[in-house]
């Protein structure tokens, strides 16, 4: 049984993580597609908006050394993340810190219209509690991200809170008013929200344990599959290991609990739905 198999959110370490090595173990289970979603490097720091360039171009270069060294087709995501606020305000104030990253968005958004990257991500707000201050700055600055995305005509990638109705209501309204399609939000380690009235018509990124998945494959085929793998050697397996949406796929394609359909609506067509012509 030949099916694509996406892995929708992966991070990948120039130097110090396994990188390739790790996408040809995914390759050898299967697996036959890779969002390489952008993270801040530890060795490139960033102190005004024209420094995203060079983490971005790590990024890009990572998904292009996969595409030339593998069977994978892998893909970039690039944007400011969303914690990197926190720093900067420490170092800059919040005004001068939030102009970077909205700066740092509309580079991003250069990068898909270019071609480098094929969407805007992973983005958002910090997923532990902040001030009032950092909280309402990092709304400002997603609401400008998912209106760069609708300009750029592109998906946008979300990093959050834990996703709750309220939060996945709260994220859909943001995205009507920069008037972007609800289904290119993308909610990025997303719990197995897959009803319309879970997820608000965003599209749910599933980490692919197997009863989240399961649990998923209960209420419908609407989302997509993740490891949010870390390539971190100092913590092997974090989030999940490189190979485990292939394996999962896999093994409950053959235990018959999900469908060959199933698995397309996951691996190729909500892919294409969200990302658009260039998700081949």
């Amino acid at each position: 049984m030949s099916v694509p198999i996406l892995d929708n959110h992966v991070h990948l370490e120039p130097r110090k993580g396994r990188n390739i090595d790790a996408v040809k173990d995914f390759e050898r289970r299967g697996g036959t597609h890779v969002i390489v979603s952008h993270l801040p490097y530890d060795d490139l720091h960033v102190s005004s908006a024209e420094d995203y360039r060079r983490g971005f171009d790590v990024t890009v270069s990572l998904a292009e050394l996969v595409n030339a060294e593998t069977s994978v087709k892998a893909y970039a995501t690039v944007g400011p993340y969303p914690v990197e606020l926190l720093g900067l305000e420490k170092r800059h104030g919040l005004d001068k810190a939030k102009d970077i990253m909205v700066a740092g968005m509309d580079i991003a958004a250069e990068y898909v219209m270019e071609g480098k990257a094929l969407a805007i991500g992973e983005v958002g707000r910090p997923h532990f509690e902040v001030s009032e201050q950092i909280w309402n700055a990092s709304n400002d600055i997603l609401a400008h991200a998912m209106a760069r995305a609708r300009d750029a005509d592109c998906a946008v990638v979300l990093h959050t809170e834990s996703g709750s109705v309220q939060t996945m209501k709260d994220l859909a309204q943001m995205a009507d008013a920069a008037r972007l399609e609800r289904e290119r939000v993308v909610k990025h380690y997303c719990p197995p929200m897959i009803l319309p009235e879970e997820n608000f018509g965003l599209m749910p990124s599933v980490l692919a344990g197997r009863d989240t998945v399961m649990e998923a494959l209960s209420k419908g085929s609407r989302f997509m599959m993740e490891t949010d793998f870390l390539d971190d050697p100092e913590r092997p397996g974090a989030v999940l290991a490189i190979t485990t949406v292939p394996k999962r796929t896999l093994s409950l394609l053959e235990e018959g609990i999900m469908t060959e359909e199933q698995a397309y609506d996951i691996h190729v067509d909500n892919p294409r739905r969200v990302y658009g012509s260039g998700f081949e």
